[in-house]
């Protein structure tokens, strides 16, 4: 039995979460679960260890990913791990700490097993913490650390070099993000080098949002409180110049640092997606007695920026859970005869076979794993989904055919049929992911990280999600539904009507420019927008900024609605001598925003409600709460006598 160790406990969880040695986290998630591997020897001879969690807060000890080489290198650092299409490769540096290089080993499970392929990726003398990206166009990109003798500032920086495929590299590698500042110092006197003053930048993870590169790096003696993690960006990806950074670690400084005899050293991060999907977590190392232990803390973006919820060191919320899971489903339906447990269902038979599912929401969220287990002739699976009379789109994967086929009733309520041929690699018994996004009448599909991606909008909104199988026998696992909506206001339609925005005010001004929401109330009446229905629990964020005022008699903010519209509860953002608040007007309280709040730039107000409190953030840092007393609320957002920009809104149920 693994021994479990953890710090999870309630409804809350308080890093580090795993309180062993477990330097240089690297998490995969697969099948709904969390694997995560971490650099060096494990204490069962095998190198990389591997532990696993359902929630990212309680985990098992698994045991190593592979043995050591046959030469037995002394040292074996910062494992990533990717999945594609049945294999997990395994992306490793090793050597003797002055000769290092990056290496890839193979599996077909992701709990151990690895071999190495015997390839060796890099030629330098010197290169660690291998990364690999896959942009949407499926191109891949491997990052990685290597030293730089004639930088301006000597030392470890980071590179990029495009892959042909997961075992070969195009051979041109370009500087993506090279030590500039002092907080990226890592010896001024190394002796190793020569005496020089020694930078390192390191450990690259990379996330695109909105056509904009987000490249998180750690800076620093990884031994050393000084150590941290900030970003870059880019808008090309294969741009020859170096990316922007956005810490100098004097007037900015990094996103995630040591705080004085709480946390220490926190760095070498990687970024997954919570249990409902929408959140993101950043998974990092602190220092602790027992050396390098593993924590976790929540994410997210500010327009052009990222920020992470921490490094913290006081009790957090857990992860938010998916509204509908396999586990929890309350209003199933079946056809056929299924095995269903908390993480799977399997139909046993080859007859036709179907899950019903039924979200209260227009908007959700969807991921489920499947896997193709027997096949009949002319098989097909996939899913559906409906309203009480039709089917509004159908998803089939037809192996006879090695095909994906979409159908659909479009605008118009005319049929419209899309066909993806899957190829001869493509393995149908292999464990694949789809991603589900819908959003009334707006449907986005997702198979595997990039291999096919659709966008339709279809005649009606559905209010059934179904799973279905035809001579067919599949296991669908990871099932999770989170109800709820992300705009970030860069999709193809700018009818905000048909994508669920609504005004309460006649004359409202709504628009969406340059991927942002524009609400404009020109006189002296609240202009007030929603999306969503009301709700007893739920998390509600927004970026929003200033765009012009009318004077000095301007008011923004947010409002919670009673389920007949009336007014509940009402935040604006005011100025008084110098500073910036959030007041709560009806109970007369105001919440003093940071110093670096800037009225005109983006910011994310966040307003989680559960129970009869609601707690308010303003990026990382809780404003304070406030009592609700009404049952079902709506969030809403409203400006008077000015313009606001909302570069992001969500609206999670929970």
């Amino acid at each position: 039995m693994a021994n479990t160790r953890s710090q999870g406990n309630g409804l809350s969880f308080t890093n580090p979460v795993y309180n062993q040695s477990f330097p240089d986290p690297y998490v995969l998630k697969f099948k709904g679960g969390y694997f995560a591997y971490c650099t060096g020897q494990w204490n069962d001879g095998r190198i990389f260890g591997i532990l696993h969690s359902k929630d990212l807060v309680n985990w098992e000890e698994v045991g190593g990913a592979m043995d050591p080489l046959p030469d037995w290198p002394p040292f074996y650092w910062a494992p990533e791990i990717t999945y594609s299409n049945g294999k997990f490769y395994l992306y490793y540096s090793v050597g003797n700490e002055t000769l290092m290089h990056i290496r890839v080993a193979v599996s077909n499970r992701p709990d151990g097993g690895f071999i190495d392929s015997g390839v060796r990726l890099t030629d330098g003398d010197f290169a660690i913490d291998a990364h690999i990206f896959t942009n949407d166009d499926g191109s891949k990109y491997l990052f990685y650390a290597t030293d730089f003798l004639d930088h301006t500032h000597i030392g470890t920086g980071i590179v990029v070099d495009k892959m042909t495929d997961w075992f070969t590299l195009e051979g041109r590698p370009r500087p993506v993000t090279r030590a500039k500042y002092d907080w990226q110092v890592y010896d001024p006197n190394r002796k190793e080098k020569g005496g020089v003053r020694w930078h390192t930048v390191e450990g690259p993870f990379i996330l695109k949002r909105k056509k904009l590169y987000y490249e998180m790096f750690s800076g620093g003696n990884w031994q050393n409180p000084s150590y941290g993690v900030s970003f870059a960006v880019t808008n090309d990806i294969n741009t020859d110049e170096e990316w922007r950074q956005f810490s100098d670690g004097d007037s900015t400084l990094p996103i995630l640092r040591t705080i004085n005899e709480k946390v220490i050293g926190p760095g070498h991060n990687s970024v997954i997606r919570g249990p409902n999907n929408r959140e993101l977590y950043c998974v990092y190392h602190l220092w602790a007695v027992n050396g390098r232990v593993l924590g976790i803390d929540r994410m997210d973006f500010a327009a052009d920026r990222l920020f992470v919820n921490g490094a913290t060191h006081s009790p957090q919320a857990l992860p938010f859970q998916p509204t509908i899971t396999f586990k929890s489903a309350e209003s199933l339906q079946q056809l056929g005869d299924w095995v269903i447990n908390s993480e799977s269902a399997e139909n046993k038979t080859l007859n036709r076979s179907s899950l019903t599912f039924n979200p209260s929401s227009a908007s959700y969220l969807c991921e489920v794993s499947f896997q193709l287990i027997e096949a009949g002739a002319d098989c097909s699976y996939g899913f559906g989904l409906r309203n009480e009379t039709t089917d509004i789109i159908e998803v089939s994967l037809l192996p006879s055919s090695r095909s994906l086929t979409l159908r659909w009733f479009d605008e118009d309520y005319k049929r419209a049929e899309n066909t993806l041929i899957l190829g001869k690699d493509f393995a149908f018994d292999a464990v694949h992911l789809l991603r589900i996004t819908v959003d009334g009448p707006f449907i986005g599909i997702q198979l595997d990280d990039v291999l096919f991606r659709f966008e339709t909008s279809v005649a009606a909104v559905s209010n059934q999600f179904e799973f279905r199988t035809l001579a067919a026998r599949v296991n669908f696992s990871g099932f999770a539904l989170t109800e709820g909506f992300e705009d970030l206001f860069d999709g193809p339609s700018s009818d905000l009507g048909k994508i669920g925005w609504h005004a309460l005010t006649e004359g409202t001004k709504i628009s969406i420019e340059d991927q942002q929401l524009i609400l404009v109330a020109s006189e002296d009446t609240d202009c007030i927008i929603f999306k969503g229905k009301a709700a007893e629990d739920f998390e509600f964020a927004v970026n929003i900024r200033l765009n012009r005022s009318g004077g000095d008699a301007h008011d923004f903010g947010f409002i919670i609605l009673n389920e007949d519209f009336t007014e509940h509860l009402r935040f604006v953002v005011r100025e008084q001598t110098g500073r910036f608040y959030l007041s709560e007007t009806l109970n007369a309280i105001d919440f003093i925003l940071p110093a670096s709040y800037q009225v005109d730039n983006y910011h994310q107000f966040r307003f989680l409600n559960i129970g009869v409190e609601i707690s308010i953030w303003m990026e990382g840092l809780i404003l304070g709460s406030a009592n609700i007393t009404s049952g079902k609320t709506i969030p809403s957002i409203f400006c008077n006598n000015c313009s606001v920009g909302l570069e992001l809104v969500r609206l999670t149920y929970l």
